[in-house]
């Protein structure tokens, strides 16, 4: 098995296994429970799909760079979810969904510039997931919405004159 065949393989099984991972983790219920256990799987799976994807691009830079490119966005985004998640600072649930929601969405970006050679590949999962990933912002619970907005700093007068 020579070098590209040998990166290929675990890229190919590592990026559908993100493709089919990615909708399962969205439609669990955000709770720690199985919704983490599959994130703990998705979050390894784009490590693999991404170290396999620079060392192909590597291997054939002039026609793989913007594969690369979106193989790095995938696992900033996911990784910057996940550690949005683990430590949970003020307002960090609708930030996590749109970071997963976007690498998710680069899942599907390379997926389909494999599939199809319109330039509509490199723009059509974000056109439609963009608009799906507020509706799922929008759908959190209010007050997950609303946690750690900056508040509005009131004059220490007009603050003395509520109290």
């Amino acid at each position: 098995m020579d070098l590209h065949t040998a990166l290929l393989v675990p890229h190919v099984v590592a990026g559908g296994a993100g493709l089919l991972l990615g909708p399962v983790v969205m439609a669990l219920p955000k709770r720690r429970d199985r919704h983490g256990v599959a994130g703990r799987v998705y979050v390894p799976v784009t490590v693999v799909m991404t170290t396999t994807a620079l060392a192909l691009a590597a291997l054939d830079p002039g026609r793989l760079w913007g594969f690369a490119t979106i193989a790095v966005a995938t696992l900033v985004c996911a990784l910057a979810g996940t550690a949005l998640a683990r430590r949970r600072p003020p307002g960090w649930l609708p930030a996590h969904v749109r970071l997963m929601g976007a690498s998710y969405l680069s899942f599907v970006t390379a997926f389909l510039l494999t599939q199809w050679s319109s330039p509509l590949a490199w723009v059509l999962p974000t056109l439609v997931g963009t608009p799906l990933i507020a509706l799922a912002v929008h759908r959190l619970p209010p007050a997950a919405r609303r946690a750690g907005r900056p508040r509005v700093a009131r004059a220490p007068a007009a603050a003395a004159a509520e109290g």
